[in-house]
């Protein structure tokens, strides 16, 4: 017979000691060197510094000294300065709920000193002005807090020797002097890559491992991307800033003063430079570097259509936004943020990214040179373009000649009833253009001989083992994969049909025998406190029980899904980010699927006609240079490229 396990003895409830508060606090605040690394350099640039130097040595274990020369701190004020909850930051409730600094906690320098051996040097801007100051820099030691005189010039440096010296049993969990060196780099990267305007040096055991030099242009250009671009450039390679699109958006929605309540801008990677990690996406808001789900998931929807396979895209993005509608005061690390309206600022970040991917790559640079614009008295249809491309896109790339059309309808015109039964827009797909389209397109005139330069991708040549077609530009030599072209030209024709036939909401099918399944208590308070959005994506959650939800209807396209599976999937996308995000997940599978079986096959023969009006449809479609499946639908050879297979000029 078991005994009973006798009751511990009781303990009394007692205050703990100021330096084990600290040291319980410095457990959430430093993880590792480049913990301190972040928070010192967090301090550096909230004094305005324009140089930032960080010298380590033993990976940060031994030593971390971060110099600046920002404003410095009064002689008066420095016997506080590493106190617990002391910070110049914040003083109010107010001013907690609109920080604009990097640092706002005061708790970082107390949480150092609590677990290393540290000390400060600091003079401040005005010290010459201060007679208590005695004109020259101040001295604090952090182990006995006492103040004397030190050289130094204008600005502070925070010397942090022998890391977890107080608290052996967290050293043994650090990792070896290169890894940790590793990610005191890029804690310093984070910060470069948003503060262009700022110097940075990283020296490890007396050498130099890593310097950005602050950017001129920074100092005098209002355009922030301008600014950004060459210190993109230093930081992450110039392949970085020639892969990738300029991303500008401001939401439709104003602030009181005016400003958009949202602003996204940055660069967003190209599909075809997307890595196998996620280890090159920079997320800031306001400035500071975060982590979030919101944006990390924004962020990947806009690239759901141009990826192949688990491919992470690669993007430096920067949100600003009114600091009263973000509350960064979640984690002792500042990491984290948390947004008043997360599906506004999932929006926001989704809308920029997409709207900078749809540009092909053969407009970027400007619109389509040497084309003759449309006339505007011909009918769209007559130039090939209809639902192709919108009125501003085309005022923007100044399409030109009408080209003959691609005739296709003998080869899928067993297909199309099976389309129209199964998606209404799919009507009358049979190519990219039949039927009295085609008819318009043949009895215009050939197309002029113009230069092979004057079409971003050239001027066709041949067909190559009916898989591909060879076309001429300057540059040299485009091979264009036929059927992934084409079925991304169809794909995005069928979207646009769906989009301008879409009412405000998306129609529904009532459920002879509703769905039920057993609900969690969020999913049954999010479908009763979002019955109005449910209804709109075309969605109808009712409780069926207390525990238990039930679908009565779902959208007339997904009437044939799981609709058990479909309500878990919005219910839980309803909770963190935007509901409709799934449904037109579910809508683009299915649409890619008619483009992919509607779209030209292999071994197909076109003339040189249908090659360049694929060509030229190509030019016209947003996305183009990616299937519906990620992959690339063309390639350019350059001349140089040419000569080198050749060793010409060796």
């Amino acid at each position: 017979m078991n005994s009973a396990t006798p009751a511990p003895p009781r303990r009394p409830i007692l205050e703990l000691p100021d330096e084990l508060i600290s040291q319980i606090a410095a457990g959430e605040v430093v993880e590792r060197p480049a913990s301190v690394v972040r928070e010192l350099v967090d301090n550096a640039l909230d004094a305005g510094a324009r140089q930032v130097t960080v010298r380590l040595l033993a990976g940060g274990v031994r030593l971390i000294l971060v110099e600046d020369d920002g404003a410095g701190i009064p002689a008066n004020e420095l016997a506080i300065a590493l106190r617990r909850h002391a910070t110049s930051k914040i003083a109010s409730l107010q001013d907690l709920e609109a920080v604009g600094t990097m640092g706002f906690r005061g708790e970082a320098l107390a949480a150092i000193n609590s677990i290393a051996d540290m000390s400060l040097i600091s003079r401040s801007s005005d010290s010459e002005a201060d007679a208590s100051a005695g004109g020259h820099a101040w001295q604090l030691d952090g182990r006995t807090g006492e103040i004397q005189p030190a050289a130094r010039n204008h600005g502070t440096s925070v010397e942090v020797r022998e890391l977890f010296y107080a608290t052996p049993a967290r050293r043994k969990f650090l990792k070896t002097d290169a890894t940790e060196l590793a990610h005191c780099i890029e804690a310093v990267r984070r910060h470069a890559l948003v503060r262009p305007d700022v110097g940075f040096a990283i020296w490890h055991e007396g050498k130099l491992v890593e310097q950005w030099r602050a950017c001129t242009e920074a100092l005098h250009s209002d355009d922030p991307l301008a600014a950004l671009d060459q210190r993109l450039a230093d930081v992450l390679g110039a392949e970085f800033v020639a892969q990738s699109i300029a991303v500008n958006y401001e939401s439709s929605a104003r602030r009181i003063d005016g400003g958009p309540a949202v602003r996204v801008w940055g660069r967003a990677g190209m599909p075809d430079a997307a890595r196998a990690r996620a280890d090159q996406q920079f997320a800031y808001v306001n400035g500071r570097y975060v982590r979030d789900k919101v944006l990390t998931h924004a962020a990947r929807s806009a690239y759901e259509d141009v990826l192949h396979g688990h491919r992470q895209p690669v993007y430096a993005l920067y949100v600003e936004m009114d600091p009263t509608r973000v509350d960064v005061n979640v984690h002792p690390t500042k990491i984290e943020v948390r947004f008043r309206d997360s599906r506004e600022v999932h929006q926001a970040v989704r809308h920029a990214a997409e709207n900078a991917l749809a540009v092909p790559r053969s407009q970027i640079g400007g619109a389509v040179v040497g084309m003759n614009a449309i006339d505007a008295n011909v009918p769209l249809q007559a130039a090939g373009l209809q639902g192709f491309v919108s009125d501003a896109q085309r005022a923007a790339r100044g399409l030109g000649w009408a080209q003959p059309g691609m005739d296709f309808s003998a080869r899928v015109d067993h297909r199309v009833s099976d389309f129209e039964a199964m998606w209404p827009v799919a009507a009358g797909l049979s190519g990219l253009s039949t039927g009295p389209t085609a008819d318009a397109l043949r009895s215009n005139p050939e197309a002029p001989n113009l230069p092979p330069g004057d079409w971003p991708l050239g001027r066709a040549l041949a067909q190559l083992q009916g898989i591909y077609i060879l076309a001429e530009n300057t540059s040299g030599l485009i091979i264009v994969d036929m059927h992934a072209a084409h079925e991304r030209i169809v794909y995005e024709r069928l979207k646009n049909q769906l989009d301008n036939s879409a009412s405000a909401a998306i129609a529904s099918q009532p459920l002879l025998i509703p769905a039920t399944f057993a609900a969690t208590a969020q999913e049954i308070d999010t479908a009763q406190s979002a019955a109005e959005t449910l209804q709109t994506l075309g969605l109808e959650i009712t409780p069926f029980s207390p525990k238990t939800l039930a679908v009565r209807a779902v959208p007339t396209s997904l009437a044939q899904s799981d609709a058990v599976e479909l309500a878990r999937s919005v219910l839980a996308e309803l909770a963190q980010h935007d509901a409709s995000t799934v449904i037109q997940r579910a809508q683009n599978e299915l649409l890619s699927t008619m483009a992919c079986h509607g779209a030209v096959r292999a071994n197909r023969q076109l003339t040189l006609d249908e090659m360049n009006a694929l060509l030229r449809q190509m030019e016209a479609t947003d996305r183009s240079d990616q299937c519906n499946h990620g992959r690339p639908t063309w390639r350019q050879m350059s001349i140089r490229d040419l000569d080198s297979l050749f060793l010409r000029g060796r």
